[in-house]
């Protein structure tokens, strides 16, 4: 619904909406079509971002993102101020040098004689030389500024003229330049293209010597930190007389894994021995035994200078890691012993143990090999607490060693990171610059003209602002235009509408007797609101009309409503009840009047087919000051019966209380509701009166 309103506002406007955009094209025209045309020159560069022929042999390729962002960083730079103020110099000193200029003079630049034009060639060749930017706010130099300016030569001018784009995804960048002179097209993008290499080289260099001398010192702190580092472990080492600190450990984890070994077959053999011992010990009885003690006491004596000997030979041969040659002389010393026993036992044991002899050498050959292998247990106990004595105090040389081998790991991977960014860096600064023009813009092609696009253009966006400015009215706008959105709003029915009727004044015969077309259509909605109100009166013949304000069509209601029923033969009273504004009265001139008929100072009005006009002499009066009440209940019925229809224009309910007076004597209410007029929420107040009188039986909505 909303849309087809909207729809119809912009019918109601369709002249405005045709007339508008035809002016605006119009104008459009004559402004354009004395527009020059245009020219574009394109000058291309090759980056070597991408191109694989001019890349630097070992170093990373870039990925498509840093690549992108590369020639976004170069397109910015060529459209820079410092950049585009070097083209500017070079043209303006053209123009002013030239026999052919680019453009003619403007005002300001006629002004100056040739001397102080050849003033102005010297400071503009300065400043191109000098690669200054030149700015208005910049007092001695206000009138370069201003010249440029007013040539329309300035970095802004060019700017907005001036396109620099990557083709596609290759290793060019295309300058193009639009202007009215071919010549000049193509002088703005070979000067440009030559500007920026010019500048980006000496940026380039700049950097590289700045990044050169940086990276030098750079390096130099991170050798001399790596040799420090290097210098303190060095020292460490030499303090605490550490050589290799981790072949030194291995070397001790060796030996006390080989003491540990030769410790546990010494201990597995003391106890075989013991056990050997007291297995011969056994053998013996009590009394040989004390036979046997008696006669080997001599033969101990000369065994014992034997045995410390070996004992002495046992501690060295330990200590000295198991050398072989005290191996030699321990095996001699035993041998020695072994004789003094066998000696021994031939000199000394006799009876009774001549049948035991073999078991006293056993025993006295297992008592010094148990003597020798507890003195050996003790020297490699002794031999071991020495060995993890020696290697506990590596423990902390180990932590600081390895303290001091991070610092110096971190310092060197640090040199060594600088360095091959050092190497690097001399690398890419070996190469030439990769960015150079690889074509010359020629003088430019003539463009399509745009001064149709122009035109175009300005008729459609003229009228989509006609749109848009009417679609805001429309929201904007809470006013009535149809006979739905009426009952909506006031949930009253709507009995019929009446078409806008143009003219002057209100000849009712013309429009029951003529047949054009707006009479015929008038009188099609006449008798469809007849029927209508016939249904909705039942039977009962008093009707009131009246609107929500003045001027909105009750009056017109209600004489054409008495005109169509006249034409149905029927008697019908026509009564002017608007005291303020009697226009029936003024319009018909009747022989009878209100004051006159309900005071009774005139006779009975006579019924007669057709309309009878009951008028009022205006003033500020009203009914109920005219006579009393019962007087007027009485006249008013003595009518009724007289009459078919009666019909009261009364007062408009902006003045309610003179409106409620012939309300109250009316059987039903009729409501007449211009078209375009918004329905307030007073008005709503005063149709919801109507309602609870149950006297309001619909709406008229005129001037459809």
């Amino acid at each position: 619904m909303e849309v087809l309103n909207f729809l119809k506002a912009l019918y109601r406007r369709k002249f405005l909406l045709i007339i508008i955009p035809v002016i605006t094209i119009i104008i459009t025209f004559f402004l354009v079509r004395n527009l020059p045309n245009q020219y574009v020159s394109k000058s291309r560069i090759s980056t070597g971002i991408t191109d694989a022929s001019q890349q630097v042999p070992g170093l990373d390729i870039m990925q498509e993102s840093a690549i992108g962002q590369e020639f976004g960083n170069l397109t910015q730079l060529i459209l820079q101020k410092q950049t585009l103020d070097q083209v500017s110099y070079l043209i303006i000193i053209h123009d002013l040098t030239s026999k052919r200029p680019f453009r003619p003079d403007s005002k300001l630049l006629a002004q100056y004689s040739k001397a102080q034009r050849q003033q102005m060639v010297t400071e503009y060749t300065a400043l191109h030389q000098a690669h200054e930017s030149l700015v208005p706010s910049d007092p001695g130099r206000t009138k370069l500024w201003d010249v440029l300016k007013s040539m329309n030569y300035d970095d802004g001018s060019l700017r907005g003229k001036l396109r620099a784009d990557r083709v596609a995804n290759s290793d060019f960048i295309d300058l193009s330049f639009e202007s009215e002179n071919p010549e000049y097209s193509a002088f703005v993008a070979n000067t440009l293209a030559t500007e920026f290499i010019d500048n980006y080289q000496d940026i380039v260099k700049n950097n590289r010597a700045r990044t050169s001398d940086w990276l030098s010192k750079l390096l130099a702190e991170k050798l001399n930190a790596w040799k420090a580092k290097m210098d303190v472990l060095k020292n460490y080492k030499i303090q605490n007389h550490i050589l290799k600190l981790d072949e030194q450990a291995k070397a001790l984890y060796g030996q006390i894994a080989d003491y540990e070994s030769r410790r546990q077959v010494v201990e597995k053999d003391i106890l075989g021995l013991t056990a050997s011992l007291q297995s011969i010990n056994n053998k013996f009885e009590p009394r040989d035994r004390k036979y046997l003690e008696g006669t080997m006491t001599r033969i101990n004596e000369d065994i014992l200078d034997s045995k410390a000997a070996l004992r002495k030979l046992q501690d060295e041969y330990i200590r000295n890691d198991f050398d072989n040659a005290l191996q030699a002389r321990i095996d001699s010393v035993k041998r020695a012993i072994e004789k003094q026993i066998l000696a021994g036992t031939d000199k000394y044991i006799f009876n009774p143990l001549t049948a035991k002899t073999q078991l006293v050498a056993q025993k006295l050959q297992l008592e010094v090999d148990l003597e020798m292998a507890q003195n050996s247990v003790v020297s490699v106990a002794r031999e071991l607490d020495r060995l993890n004595n020696k290697l506990y105090m590596l423990v902390p040389h180990e932590a600081n060693i390895q303290s001091y081998e991070t610092d110096l790991d971190v310092a060197s991977r640090e040199y060594l990171d600088i360095l091959n960014r050092w190497n690097e860096f001399n690398m890419e600064k070996e190469s030439s610059s990769k960015i150079r023009q690889v074509e010359t813009a020629l003088p430019g092609t003539i463009l399509p003209s745009k001064k149709m696009l122009l035109i175009i253009l300005s008729g459609i966006i003229s009228l989509f602002f006609c749109v848009l400015i009417i679609f805001i009215l429309f929201l904007l706008d809470h006013s009535v235009r149809d006979d739905q959105e009426l009952a909506n709003k006031s949930e009253a029915p709507v009995l019929g509408k009446i078409n806008q009727v143009r003219g002057a004044g209100i000849d009712l015969r013309a429009i029951w007797t003529d047949n054009d077309n707006n009479g015929k259509l008038l009188k099609k909605q006449l008798r469809a609101l007849r029927f209508e109100i016939e249904n909705e009166l039942a039977g009962k013949n008093i009707l009131a009309i009246t609107s929500l304000e003045e001027s909105e069509g009750k009056t017109f209601v209600a004489v054409n409503l008495a005109y169509a029923w006249a034409m149905t033969n029927k008697k019908v009273l026509l009564i002017d009840g608007h005291f303020g504004h009697p226009s029936i009265t003024g319009n018909a001139k009747p022989a009878s009047f209100i004051e006159d008929v309900f005071t009774g100072k005139a006779g009975v009005l006579t019924a007669e087919k057709g309309v009878t006009i009951l008028g009022n002499r205006g003033g500020d009066s009203s009914l109920m000051e005219l006579t009393s009440l019962g007087d007027l209940s009485h006249k008013i019925r003595e009518l009724a019966a007289a009459f078919d229809i009666i019909i009261i224009d009364t007062a408009s309910l902006e003045d309610m209380d003179k409106a409620k007076e012939w309300i109250r004597f009316a059987e039903k209410t009729l409501a007449v509701f211009e078209t375009g007029n918004v329905l307030a929420e007073t008005d709503l107040h005063q149709v919801q009166y109507l309602k609870q009188q149950q006297q309001l039986i619909g709406w008229v909505l005129n001037k459809a």
